[in-house]
């Protein structure tokens, strides 16, 4: 097996990426975690229940996709301590013991269903992402060459793989085309048809501080993992330009046609244009500065969108969608479950780089 797959700080990652997206299964799987009771469900009768029973080939896929990078961070997480077959079968129990796990939870919440095709398509999933972790073993120069892009452009340690699984939190949460662009507040109101005379409503410069602060977030977090600072502006413009387009084609595959743009506004913009400014002047200042400042900022931001901004609920979105399975929703909770939860990972992670 190549060095580089053993090497500490990139298996550290990978256990940071792995344990986040086990977290993102069962806030999926067990959302809203509400309404808990017995039910009477015998768990084993639950499995022997007949196989494709009120089950479509869109739950078939979905199941299955969702499972695919766990098994692919987890096989590439054991493949580093363990030889090819051991990282394989490991990684299909670990993942047929989670997905047994959220089922036989589900039983106890009136609005999900345990399914025992659901244990198989999920197990499938695992073992599918499973074989191409395996199978990039193989892939020697290009992962030769993702790492050496690693090496040069972020400090390395513990504490700065979580900074990175904390930036990959933060985009995965904001590519949902139902949020305005580093927004924290989803889109509510009915969009409007093409041609028709919108509803004139208020340039709300609270949103636009709440995407200035959001943008400085992410720039103070990027100033923290970077080798070379001065990069910061350019390595911000990657991130966005990479949210945008997923976020675009989210909005073209989820999205109502007109509500295709409701995710950018003018609020956004400003909060962006004003953010990259400021950001740009902060570049120079010191570490400790850097850090102390990106801490007020959090805090600003917490204040702002807990106390000031009116954030729309999950569900409050849905009417801006033209498909209306029970997963959308799931995944607006867990968009803004992430926007609240970040700043405060935010602080621990610039809390323990104060002395790095």
């Amino acid at each position: 097996m190549p060095e580089f797959f053993l090497r500490g700080n990139s298996a550290r990652l990978r256990i940071w990426l792995s344990l986040g997206y086990a977290l993102f299964i069962a806030y999926a799987s067990l959302s809203p975690f509400t309404g808990w009771r017995e039910q009477g469900i015998d768990f084993i009768e639950v499995l022997k229940l007949p196989l494709l029973r009120t089950y479509t080939a869109f739950d078939a896929i979905l199941n299955l996709l969702s499972y695919l990078p766990f098994g692919l961070l987890l096989a590439l997480t054991l493949r580093s301590r363990l030889s090819a077959l051991p990282s394989l079968l490991f990684s299909c129990v670990l993942g047929m013991l989670l997905s047994g796990s959220m089922e036989y939870l589900q039983m106890y919440l009136p609005t999900r269903n345990s399914s025992n095709l659901d244990i198989i398509t999920n197990s499938c999933g695992t073992l599918v992402g499973a074989l191409i972790a395996l199978s990039m073993t193989n892939w020697t120069q290009s992962y030769a060459r993702l790492t050496r892009w690693r090496d040069y452009n972020f400090l390395h340690g513990k504490v700065m793989d979580f900074g990175l699984a904390l930036l990959v939190l933060w985009m995965f949460g904001q590519v949902n085309p139902s949020l305005p662009m580093l927004g924290n507040v989803f889109i509510s109101e009915i969009a409007q048809q093409p041609f028709a005379t919108k509803v004139d409503t208020p340039f709300d410069l609270w949103e636009s501080a709440a995407v200035m602060l959001n943008l400085l977030m992410v720039g103070t977090l990027l100033l923290t993992l970077l080798r070379n600072p001065a990069t910061v502006i350019r390595a911000l413009l990657l991130v966005l330009v990479s949210v945008a387009a997923v976020k675009f084609i989210t909005a073209a595959i989820l999205l109502k046609s007109s509500a295709m743009l409701l995710w950018v506004n003018g609020e956004a913009m400003l909060g962006i244009l004003l953010g990259s400014a400021l950001l740009f002047i902060s570049r120079h200042f010191l570490r400790p500065n850097i850090i102390r400042l990106g801490a007020l900022l959090t805090l600003a931001y917490l204040i702002i969108a807990h106390l000031v901004l009116d954030s729309s609920t999950p569900a409050a979105g849905m009417s801006v969608y033209h498909w209306h399975y029970g997963h959308l929703l799931n995944y607006n909770g867990l968009s803004q479950t992430i926007t609240l939860v970040f700043p405060v990972l935010l602080l621990l992670h610039l809390y323990r780089v104060r002395n790095v």
